[in-house]
């Protein structure tokens, strides 16, 4: 980020990687879904959306300065 800009949620490059880590499993669950695996796919979404997304926005990485 440039000097003097600050990221208003305060996030790290981290918390980006488990927000797009979370993005791959979500899609990756969506796509097993329309393959007709409904045993796998609900447990990839459950697994993104109620435990990796809060955990990617509520973690606190150290920012290097």
């Amino acid at each position: 980020m440039k000097e003097g800009k600050k990221d208003r949620l305060g996030l790290t490059a981290g918390n980006y990687i488990l927000l797009i880590a979370a993005l791959v499993i979500i899609t990756l669950g969506y796509l097993i879904m329309a393959g007709g695996d409904i045993t796998a796919s609900p447990i990839l979404l459950f697994m993104a959306y109620v435990i990796v997304i809060p955990v990617a926005l509520l973690i606190r990485f150290k920012k290097k300065d």
